[in-house]
């Protein structure tokens, strides 16, 4: 089977320069492991979106032979900044690059971002718990109602949005005022660190020179006109969040958390800090929270069951709803298109559902009045 497989990948054309793999000679392994099929190939001269697009033709191809989930793609690249068209270049290297202000931020009044109606954090104790993927979901859902919708990533050690909305390496430029222009994707609007500091570069910034980043990214940056906007916070109690409320006016905080104990102990941290910092929070999201076997059908409770709606019970926060694990919302994180964005493929599934309830919930505490005009029609129209 490997020399099929080998004969398939050869004849995968660069969509750019039309030659195949076997041309442009890419392909370096090829090999399978058990069940799993190891990939690896050159990268160079390909941009994030190309290389999107081959990986995606990459499994498309082969799956009359291997499992999508079986398929594990390596790419290596001597200059991953190589760009391969002069559209690609302007997306990534910008005319007019935006600049960050290096430097402390400060704390005065509480201010509102103009044209912003709803501010809303998205916050967990500890990482790891799904908190980015569910923000890049709920806004794209919440674009699917009709809303305006904006992304600001402040999670400044380790920011995933550019990844999840396939603008990696993308750099935002900037307006004749030298307000930052938010890249786009999937009609939501977004800012992240991640796009102005190489995927490698770690980030040894102290608190208070990451707050004049946050500072421009509310106040700075031309957002226009919004329904909500939605940050994508680091995990813990420090520095960031601190600069944030003392900044801003915000409109509520959402905490994230799977299940299990460890993680409960630390997303009640979240809770306190907010209540400490009196920051209304709208309700807390059970992330993980079980996995269906697609080869038994039983769901199984990896992370234990009911931990988070136990501990909105006794803290008096309300509960805004459970999301289940499935290999969709991975792999829609790591090939930049958000699970929400695929109604074709996922609309049946428990995690489709999940989303559209909790965006529901969220949308009736902002909008009570559209709700009800929304539900009085269709009563009279049923």
């Amino acid at each position: 089977m490997n020399k099929e497989i080998v004969d398939k990948l050869s004849q995968i054309q660069n969509p750019v320069s039309g030659k195949t793999l076997s041309e442009e000679d890419r392909l370096i392994d090829v090999e399978m492991k058990g069940e799993d099929l190891h990939i690896k190939y050159k990268r160079d001269g390909i941009s994030p979106d190309i290389k999107q697009t081959l990986e995606k033709n990459i499994l498309t191809a082969l799956k009359d032979f291997v499992s999508e989930d079986n398929i594990f793609l390596l790419s290596v690249s001597e200059n991953s900044q190589d760009v391969t068209s002069k559209q690609t270049a302007d997306s990534v290297n910008p005319k007019n690059p935006a600049q960050l202000k290096v430097g402390h931020g400060t704390v005065g009044e509480k201010r509102k971002i103009p044209g912003v109606k709803n501010v809303i954090c998205i916050a967990s104790g500890k990482g790891g718990v799904g908190k980015s993927t569910f923000t890049a979901n709920l806004a794209v859902t919440l674009a699917k109602k009709g809303k305006k919708v904006g992304i600001i990533d402040a999670d400044f050690y380790g920011p995933s949005i550019p990844v999840m909305f396939k603008r990696r390496e993308h750099r935002p430029s900037a307006n004749e005022e030298q307000k930052i222009l938010p890249l786009e994707n999937y009609g939501i609007k977004f800012i992240s660190f991640g796009n102005f500091i190489h995927e490698d570069e770690p980030v040894v910034w102290r608190g208070p020179m990451l707050g004049g980043v946050l500072n421009q990214f509310f106040f700075e940056t031309e957002w226009g006109e919004l329904d909500y906007l939605l940050l994508d916070l680091p995990p813990g109690t420090g520095d960031v969040q601190l600069s944030m409320v003392q900044n801003i006016e915000l409109s509520g905080a959402i905490v994230i958390s799977t299940p299990q104990d460890i993680a409960l102990l630390d997303a009640r941290k979240a809770l306190h800090m907010f209540d400490k910092l009196d920051v209304h929070v709208i309700g807390m999201v059970e992330n993980m929270s079980s996995f269906i076997c697609d080869g038994c059908g039983k769901e199984h409770f990896l992370y234990g069951t009911g931990g988070v709606v136990s501990s909105c019970g006794e803290l008096g926060v309300g509960y805004l709803g459970q999301i289940p694990l499935d290999i969709g919302l991975r792999k829609g994180a790591d090939f930049g298109t958000p699970f929400m964005t695929n109604p074709e493929k996922h609309s049946e599934s428990k995690v489709w559902s999940a989303y559209l309830d909790i965006s529901g919930k969220l949308d009736s505490y902002f909008y009570p009045d559209d709700n009800k005009k929304k539900g009085l029609m269709g009563k009279l129209f049923s």
